[in-house]
């Protein structure tokens, strides 16, 4: 008897031994494809498949990241604490905006510009898109998914042309069609190639001193889903090239460019000198999809999401505020952004 409950203790004994080495493999397995994923961050790629993704929630990281540090700590693992102690620390260091500490712009505000950009998921938040309109009287709109049949007709009504008369509507798909609203002339000035519509026009803003050029463009690459990561990468492409070559005239791109700062192919498209109007004014995280769906008849937690809705503005543009509005119908938030226009 003494023997057997000597093994017993000895059983006893192995117990926590046994625990631990449950605490450090959950540990490693945690900490795996978070620091996969920091280090394509880190090496400024985007991967491919499932690395992409993963990036767009970049700070949801910090969840496994601490969860494996606490862990490693109960499993006596020094080697699993200094690593998740790296993974914390490397997330929080991406987590600051990409583009801050460029001087601000100089030279005399020539004129006020709001801006307001939305996706309405194949038109259903059109009736949102309207009272938004009447409500926060932006100056240019970019639309995108603007369905021909919802979106396309009620641009076309009366009150929306007496608002806006300078207007492009393009595509002819639900999720392709896309749309620039204006209440200052423009003139189509091409736009970006892609499988969803990226029209372009140029704007000519009253101002002080007489008028002022705008590029004004509407971005909306596809989403980088898997098998089409490689087509999401070169619309971003297009986009940033268009970005590089726009040259002395003053230039915003707004949308839905279906990618964070946290993504290389996004940042490149800011490394040509644009800006992020929320970044630039204290909002770089504010999430703007998923906010809720026509599909699933749901509300989706907002602020488990992801900034992916953005107005970039070159160095002429000098951004004020920015404000997200819940427009109802799609599981994109409206950005709205006010701005001076410096000549």
């Amino acid at each position: 008897m003494g023997r057997v409950l000597s093994g017993a203790g000895r059983g006893a004994r192995r117990t926590p031994g046994g625990r631990r080495r449950v605490a450090r493999w959950c540990a490693g397995v945690l900490l795996a494809p978070v620091s996969a994923v920091l280090l394509c961050r880190a090496g400024g790629v985007d991967g491919t498949t499932p690395v992409p993704q993963l990036l767009a929630f970049l700070p949801w990281l910090l969840v496994p990241a601490v969860v494996a540090l606490v862990l490693s700590a109960g499993g006596r693992w020094p080697v699993g604490c200094v690593w998740g102690l790296l993974a914390v620390g490397v997330t929080g260091f991406f987590l600051r905006p990409h583009d801050t500490g460029r001087p601000p712009p100089t030279g005399p505000v020539r004129a006020q510009l709001r801006v307001l950009t939305a996706n309405l998921e194949f038109g259903g938040a059109t009736p949102g898109l309207l009272e938004a309109l009447r409500r926060e009287r932006p100056d240019l709109v970019a639309v995108q998914e603007c369905a021909p049949a919802v979106c396309g007709a009620a641009l076309e009504g009366a009150e929306v042309r007496a608002a806006y008369p300078f207007r492009r509507i393009v595509g002819g798909g639900d999720a392709e069609g896309s749309a620039i609203l204006s209440r200052f002339p423009l003139e189509p000035d091409g736009g970006v190639r892609g499988r969803l519509a990226m029209p372009g026009a140029l704007v000519r803003v009253p101002g002080s001193g007489g008028e002022v050029r705008l590029r004004f463009q509407v971005a909306h690459p596809m989403p980088p889903v898997p098998g089409g990561v490689g087509v999401w990468r070169t619309e971003l492409g297009r986009i940033r090239d268009m970005a590089a070559g726009r040259g002395a005239v003053a230039t915003v791109i707004a949308g839905d460019f279906n990618a964070s700062q946290d993504h290389a192919a996004f940042r490149a498209v800011l490394d040509t000198g644009m800006r992020d109007s929320a970044a630039a004014v204290g909002r770089a995280r504010t999430p703007t999809w998923p906010a809720g769906s026509q599909r699933l008849g749901v509300r989706l937690g907002v602020r488990l999401g992801v900034q992916i809705d953005h107005v970039l503005v070159s160095a002429a543009v000098e951004p004020r505020s920015a404000r997200f509005l819940d427009l109802g119908g799609t599981d994109h938030r409206a950005l709205v952004v006010d701005a001076g226009l410096r000549g």
